[in-house]
């Protein structure tokens, strides 16, 4: 099937997608707010035409931005594209945001006649790249039928998870907690090592062959060993991913301790300037603190 779509965010999971519904053959309009992307993208097969020109032909839009307040702008702001879309349009949002977030966009998309899949993403950017994504989705049955074929080349595992908005983003919201806490607690592991004389290297050689492995560890850590923070996945996400968390949890009279004390690290290596850095580098937290000094960071 040949698909005429926009993708709005050509970031590391976003230009993935796009390029992966390139290789399907389907017509992909790129946006993005940096022009660089744009140009990278339509040099690479895609079509970078002022998405408003072409909407009414369009048959599905994918959002891949990073918070709730962007995709609200994508849908419904300024330049919003759901007036735009004509009827039984898909619009498909893959940022982490929280489930009554999800489920008032599907209500506004559906008052314009447009199917809204909930539907948050994981797996980073090489499984973005590779089509390989895991997608945890609810919607109603024709947003799935909608879907589909996008679902088909950009991931590998689809949970559909139920028939409205919101239980996609509630079960992203539950990967969040862990994914964030597994970096954490990597990156502290990793530093207690240090602090017994078992270097970098050696921790991600042993513990990777033991129980205590974890699939963050396992790919974040060796960015640390090589003193690598360019970013995969920014420091930056996780104060809004967790913060997400807790506010879902406190909605649901739910205490999370760990996750609070995991954002607190997040927020720390926010404020040492760490932002843009790989996720990785909240392990400098920890070195800074302990005075240790980590691969790479050597005066």
């Amino acid at each position: 099937m040949s698909l005429n779509i926009a993708v709005f965010g050509l970031g590391s999971m976003g230009y993935g997608m796009a390029r992966s519904c390139l290789r399907a053959g389907f017509a992909v309009h790129g946006v993005d707010v940096m022009a660089e992307n744009v140009a990278r993208f339509v040099a690479e097969g895609g079509k970078g035409d002022p998405v408003a020109e072409v909407a009414q032909s369009l048959d599905a839009v994918v959002v891949v931005v990073l918070n709730a307040t962007q995709v609200e702008s994508v849908l419904f702001g300024d330049q919003a594209i759901v007036p735009r879309l004509r009827a039984d349009t898909l619009v498909m949002t893959c940022a982490t945001v929280p489930p009554e977030f999800a489920k008032d966009m599907e209500q506004r998309c559906m008052a314009h006649g447009i199917h809204y899949l909930d539907a948050p993403i994981s797996g980073g950017s090489v499984k973005a790249a590779e089509g390989q994504l895991s997608i945890m989705a609810s919607g109603t049955a024709a947003a799935f039928a909608a879907a589909d074929p996008i679902l088909d080349v950009t991931a590998a595992t689809v949970f559909r998870l139920g028939d409205a908005a919101g239980a996609g983003s509630a079960m992203k919201a539950v990967n969040q907690l862990l994914a964030g806490v597994h970096i954490a607690t990597m990156a502290e592991a990793l530093t207690f090592g240090m602090t017994q004389g078992i270097a970098p290297k050696t921790f991600v050689e042993v513990i990777t062959k033991c129980a205590g492995n974890s699939w963050m560890l396992e790919n974040r850590a060796p960015h640390i060993v090589a003193g690598d923070y360019t970013p995969h996945s920014q420091v930056n996400i996780w104060p809004k991913d967790l913060g997400i968390v807790l506010e879902t949890a406190r909605s649901a009279g739910f205490h999370a301790p760990i996750t609070e004390t995991a954002l607190a690290q997040y927020k720390r290596a926010v404020d040492m300037g760490l932002g843009r850095e790989d996720d990785a580098a909240v392990a400098k937290v920890y070195a800074d603190e302990a005075g240790l000094v980590l691969p790479g960071t050597e005066q």
